[in-house]
């Protein structure tokens, strides 16, 4: 029995003629629920089903795979699944047009979001998490358009 061979999206593959373009890559325990979740519940478009996953994402690629050893380009690296918590260094942030007609759609999908959307002044936001607990903030400008800038935090302030 031969495998069939991956279908691939050759006109959506991250490939530049020239230059570059970003893409973020997510460590995923289970390639095909990730792939639903970023295809099925945000709309995404699937250029190739795995080893790596890629799904077009609006203006951007997420690509996904299992972590694994060391490989000869990357000697003493390990890539690790990712632990979900109270804490988080790094989360995708998809910025729309309209955050309660998003809210709505996702919500309704499947995505589970920490809160509603919440006014903050320059921006509406709220937060997800994707099947592997990687945090996603969503977020519609508002005040900002008008020059209106998040509340400084005490951290941010000199001394």
């Amino acid at each position: 029995m031969t495998e069939k061979p991956p279908q691939i999206d050759y006109g959506n593959l991250p490939a530049p003629q020239e230059g570059f373009v970003a893409t973020l890559f997510l460590t995923v325990r289970k390639v095909a629920r990730s792939r639903d979740f970023y295809a099925k519940v945000l709309g995404g478009t699937v250029v190739l089903e795995e080893n790596p996953c890629i799904v077009k994402l609006a203006n951007t690629w997420i690509l996904m795979n299992p972590g694994g050893p060391p490989t000869p380009d990357k000697p003493g690296i390990t890539v690790a699944d990712y632990e979900p918590g109270d804490t988080t260094s790094i989360f995708l942030n998809l910025r729309v047009a309209d955050i309660d007609a998003c809210y709505r759609l996702w919500s309704g999908r499947g995505a589970e979001f920490v809160t509603p959307p919440i006014d903050r002044g320059a921006e509406i936001r709220c937060y997800m998490r994707d099947p592997d607990g990687y945090l996603i903030e969503v977020g519609q400008a508002t005040g900002l358009l008008s020059g209106h800038l998040a509340e400084k935090r005490p951290e941010d302030l000199p001394g």
